[in-house]
């Protein structure tokens, strides 16, 4: 390759990426400050049994699951006063014998507390279909959008975000029997 042609790709190279030297955050720019993901264990628990009476055993179980894991990322937004979040809550879980077809709706709720102090909650079921043959999944959400209110004296770190089962008060009752707080 001529002296000229190398010249003329090195400068190509160059003008192509300079556009690029502006992309990124700014000089000093950190990160916002995202809350902390909690598990609380007496609502991070649920087994469901069919059949009557308070009494089961595991011919009765439906399903049994577990949150095991909140995830999420903060992005600065162009409302200085709202700091957008996106959470994703995974489950895992098991099918039981008195579980009649193989797909599951689970309710699962997000909360966001500041303190003690629940600010906002959302409820939705995360809907699954066992395979055939397959008697345990772990499942994550789509991504949960949430918008937190912010100051300059009050970040997203002021905040927890709790992700559990949405339970009745017996399955509740029966988690902090067995010891889930």
């Amino acid at each position: 390759m001529s002296s000229r042609l190398r010249f003329a790709a090195r400068l190509c190279g160059v003008v192509l990426l300079t556009p690029l030297f502006g992309c990124g955050p700014e000089r000093n720019a950190f990160a916002p400050l995202c809350p902390v993901p909690r598990l609380i264990p007496s609502l991070a628990d649920v087994t469901r049994y069919g059949g009557p009476g308070p009494a089961h055993d595991v011919t009765d179980l439906i399903l049994q699951a577990r949150v095991v894991a909140v995830n999420g990322s903060c992005e600065p937004g162009d409302d200085k006063s709202k700091l957008p979040a996106k959470v994703k809550v995974s489950i895992s879980i098991q099918r039981g014998p008195a579980m009649k077809g193989r797909d599951a709706d689970v309710p699962v709720f997000l909360a966001v507390t500041e303190g003690d102090a629940v600010r906002d909650k959302k409820v939705f079921a995360l809907h699954l279909t066992f395979p055939p043959n397959v008697d345990r999944l772990t499942i994550t959400s789509p991504d949960i959008d949430m918008d937190l209110p912010v100051t300059s004296e009050k970040s997203g770190a002021a905040y927890s975000i709790i992700a559990g089962f949405q339970l009745t008060p017996d399955e509740l009752a029966a988690n902090r029997q067995a010891g889930g707080g």
